[in-house]
């Protein structure tokens, strides 16, 4: 057969298709906006299916006849996406980018749950209120995949803010048996101080993970989940604005990180390995870098991956782990444990940059959370997030700094220093006898540590 021949059979039966199935047509999330939000929207649930073979044509999906969809597997796992409140009307920006990454992640059916209808409205009670009929709806086509033989173990349902909750109504009407629900930035206002049966929690889902990036406005401040990811501790989002003059942005940004977060980690250019701790303030202390109770795997990476912990996870039932992120994308940062002791007379105050040099790049990490205290032979411990991961370190640069502008310049006499990667297990990186003037930068060649060095 020629070319030609094959190009003219193809267009014949996509022809043929479109016509026997009218709904295959592409279909585009529904765009409202602020006028619908003014007055209100009814609720309206749509479903649109993309899959390998229709990764950018979104297929409208009929909630009672599943065999009118001739690309619908359910053979494979299906991968339900669900939006938040939309105050405005306008399609998630993040729609298109999340879709291409899951299928080529998975071969799998994903599905975009577009209640546009229903969550445009200015008055955020309603849009609360339709969560719950919205849910209902979704329950009623997985049931309809159950009874044609879909398995509830291979669903997982993403949800942002609202879809988070509604995620976790869908999977209660199934009592967990649901595969895994995961929740980005679970919505807060009329959900905080409910009990679990009015929001997300562990039960939904034989897995459910969360992460936190707007817990002091927009997002749920407790745990939700088997594990709980808190970013940046899970307000205040680096890059984002930090006064309302800049906005909308303002009011969205932090909540709206999570999603770029957990596209970066379905992206999987670098990962954000996340560590187990009570409080926030003592992840930046360093004092929460044991990993011991995860095993061989080491502390979980947040994001699409998280599952391959999944096993202890559930054994240790609820796990609340912190991580910082760069301003952008790419947003995972490399963690190294910093010792430092001085041979300093007096005790120093202040605060520490390093940079690690590799081949043409470099990497800095400003450890300023607070000020540390610098103590004769004694070993203090910084945590450093570097914003590159440098392969190679050929040298390293510190600087010292009080942050006092009225006293007489400090110098730092340090003993040793020694940084350890905390990514991966490489020996540690040494320097003896190095002084610091205040803020001024010294460079220096590390060498590797020996188990002798004290």
């Amino acid at each position: 057969m020629s070319m030609w021949q094959y190009l003219t059979t193809l267009l014949l039966i996509t022809v043929q298709t479109w016509e026997a199935f009218p709904a295959q047509r592409c279909q585009e999330f529904t765009d409202l906006d602020l006028s619908h939000a003014i007055i209100g929207t009814s609720l309206k649930v749509r479903l649109l299916l993309y899959t390998r073979e229709n990764s950018t044509c979104g297929m409208l999906m009929s909630h009672t006849n599943l065999t009118a969809h001739p690309q619908f597997n359910l053979s494979r796992p299906t991968t339900f996406v669900i939006h938040g409140y939309r105050p405005t009307g306008s399609p998630p920006v993040w729609l298109k980018r999340i879709t291409e990454l899951l299928l080529a992640r998975k071969d799998t059916n994903v599905i975009v749950v577009d209640w546009n209808h229903g969550a445009a409205n200015l008055n955020y009670i309603k849009a609360v209120e339709n969560t719950r009929k919205a849910a209902d709806n979704i329950t009623a086509f997985i049931k309809k995949m159950q009874d044609e033989g879909a398995s509830l173990s291979s669903i997982h349902m993403v949800g942002l803010s609202l879809g988070a909750h509604m995620s976790g109504f869908v999977g209660a009407s199934f009592n967990g048996t649901i595969g895994r629900i995961t929740g980005l930035d679970p919505a807060g206002p009329l959900f905080t101080g409910h009990p679990p049966e009015e929001r997300l929690d562990p039960t939904d889902a034989k897995f459910v993970d969360a992460l936190h990036t707007d817990i002091d406005s927009l997002g749920f401040r407790e745990t939700l989940g088997h594990i709980d990811f808190y970013a940046n501790g899970g307000t205040d989002q680096p890059g984002c604005p930090k006064t309302i003059f800049s906005g909308g942005a303002y009011l969205k940004c932090d909540h709206q990180r999570s999603v770029f977060l957990f596209l970066d980690s379905l992206n999987g250019t670098c990962a954000s390995r996340a560590y187990p701790c009570s409080s926030y303030k003592d992840f930046l202390d360093g004092k929460c870098l044991s990993c011991e109770r995860f095993g061989a795997a080491g502390c979980p990476v947040f994001g699409y991956d998280v599952t391959k912990w999944k096993d202890v996870l559930l054994k240790l039932k609820q796990t609340k782990v912190y991580f910082t992120t760069n301003t952008e994308s790419p947003f995972c940062m490399t963690n190294y444990r910093v010792d430092v002791m001085i041979w300093n007379k007096e005790v120093r105050w202040g605060y520490v940059t390093v940079k690690l040099h590799g081949d043409g790049t470099e990497a800095v990490a400003t450890i300023d959370h607070k000020s540390s205290k610098f103590k004769t032979y004694t070993e203090t411990k910084l945590f450093a997030h570097f914003d590159k991961d440098i392969q190679s370190v050929k040298k390293v640069s510190l600087k010292f700094s009080t942050g006092n502008v009225f006293q007489p310049k400090r110098k730092l006499r340090i003993l040793r220093v020694r940084l350890t990667n905390l990514e991966r297990k490489e020996r540690p990186l040494c320097r003896y006898d190095v002084l610091l003037e205040e803020n001024k930068e010294v460079t220096f060649r590390p060498i590797a540590c020996e188990e002798s060095n004290f």
